[in-house]
């Protein structure tokens, strides 16, 4: 199924049901009083947030939802029933937006449940009615009417670190080696089209998309790659030993990042030369030192290549991500 990170769904909360007028009527009480109950709530609309990125995907086909209105009111002040909710799964890191008031919901936790729209509260009964001036009350009420409209769901990940680089910088290689996840890999660019996650030791690892200049202003995969990192705790910016000018490659980058705003560019940042089983020695060592005076930063090296480099580069990054 495809991936979908924004969808705007249709929801209507049920109305509360009616309070009716009913009388005691049995073998006993010919002629007893006021017995009409009250009516039941009406459903609510309520987001449930799961662990599934692809919670939205369903959404594509099924975009109307309605709670149930509550039931009317019965005889011998009998109330109605509730009601039963609507409950649409979203994946943890959704923010939801109701259209109409520009009200915003953030799911951030599995299980947590968000109540959208509130269901209307139901109407009173003729037995609500009677008192010492009013024995045989003709009244009752109808059941409250609930709110409903558009909500835009936008799926923001929820991650410990994002790798970040130019498109074939080695992030999904990265990723695979590391957890059990399986983006995809391909020698062109755009391979990983849509963000994916990794479990490394309890931490949450994303590869999100690569970017290219202009990203920041939509071109290429644009706000699809940026806003997916706009709550990674660490970024884990990626530059490709491949690459013939990699200031360029990590400036390019990084001017990306600042652009879009959100706080990217002042996000903690580690700096890893990949790819580097392509260099030979001296070559390496140059290409660290060049790419640690133009970032100002100790500069991590990795190669999915050589399982000792990528063992050392897993255990430094599992304390940095401990630190934060």
């Amino acid at each position: 199924m495809a991936f979908v990170d924004q969808i705007t769904v249709k929801a209507q909360a049920g109305k509360g049901g009616n309070g009716v007028i009913r009388w005691l009527r049995n073998k006993e009480t010919a002629k007893g009083g006021p017995a009409g109950g009250d009516g039941g709530k009406g459903g609510d609309v309520v987001l449930l947030g799961v662990q599934d990125l692809a919670a939205l995907a369903p959404y594509r086909y099924d975009k109307d939802f309605s709670a149930e209105p509550g039931e009317a009111g019965g005889n011998f002040n009998r109330h109605g029933a509730d009601g039963k909710d609507v409950v649409l799964k979203v994946p943890v890191g959704t923010v939801a937006r109701v259209v109409a008031t520009n009200e915003t919901f953030d799911i951030t936790h599995e299980g947590e449940q968000v109540v959208v729209f509130k269901g209307g509260n139901g109407g009173k009964g003729n037995a609500r009615f009677k008192g010492s001036t009013s024995q045989n009350p003709f009244e009752q009420t109808d059941g409250k009417k609930a709110d409903g409209g558009d909500i835009q769901l936008t799926l923001k990940l929820i991650a410990d670190a994002g790798f970040v680089g130019y498109p074939n910088a080695g992030k999904s290689s990265l990723l695979n080696a590391l957890t059990n996840a399986k983006s995809k890999i391909g020698a062109y660019p755009f391979t990983t089209l849509d963000p994916h996650l990794g479990d490394f030791y309890g931490q949450i690892l994303a590869d999100i998309p690569g970017l290219i200049e202009g990203a920041s202003t939509g071109k290429g995969l644009g706000s699809k790659f940026l806003k997916h990192i706009e709550r990674t705790k660490i970024l884990v910016h990626l530059v490709s030993a491949e690459q013939e000018d990699l200031v360029s490659a990590y400036r390019g980058v990084r001017s990306e990042l600042e652009s879009f705003g959100h706080e990217l560019g002042g996000k903690e940042e580690v700096v890893v030369l990949s790819k580097i089983d392509l260099l030979e020695p001296p070559a390496l060592k140059k290409a660290i030192a060049t790419l640690s005076k133009a970032t100002g930063k100790e500069v991590l090296t990795v190669s999915v290549a050589d399982p000792d480099i990528l063992k050392a580069f897993s255990d430094t990054l599992s304390k940095l991500l401990a630190k934060g």
